[in-house]
């Protein structure tokens, strides 16, 4: 049995996760990661306390409860951000912590492999902010040529 460096190794994995290849696990991830509450919820848990306008989110991550999370992210059902979390939490990109109160108090919070996501999901989110107005009148001005 020949043994193989780590940059041979390093290779090898490169060539086994491609995500361009439709039976790629990392297909799977990207196309978990890509949804928008996902998205959202990184950018919540990655916040420092309440959203304000033009807040971009950029604060020390904390817990939050999940209470918390829905109050924050306008318009997710509770079943979706249900779904939402438990497969963050699967994936290791979220911890839940149930303390045992009256009501029972759940709390969620980055990983370290969530904080790493998060930082590149915040930048997306400031991106779609900044560059609303440029894409509105894009989009008008394609709508308008396309009649």
């Amino acid at each position: 049995m020949a043994t193989t460096t780590a940059a041979q190794q390093r290779a090898q994995s490169k060539v086994e996760y491609d995500a361009f290849l439709a039976g790629c696990p990392s297909r799977e991830l990207l196309n978990r990661i890509s949804g928008k509450w996902v998205a959202l919820i990184l950018a919540a848990l990655g916040s420092d306390g309440p959203h304000q306008s033009g807040d971009d989110c950029a604060g020390e991550p904390r817990s939050m409860r999940y209470s918390e999370l829905s109050r924050m992210l306008a318009g997710v059902s509770q079943k979706m951000l249900t779904q939402t979390l438990r497969s963050l939490e699967r994936d290791g990109l979220v911890s839940r912590a149930v303390v045992p109160t009256v009501p029972i108090t759940v709390t969620y919070e980055l990983t370290d492999l969530g904080l790493s996501l998060h930082r590149m999901m915040r930048g997306l989110k400031t991106w779609a902010e900044t560059h609303m107005d440029d894409v509105i009148a894009n989009r008008a001005t394609y709508d308008t040529s396309a009649d």
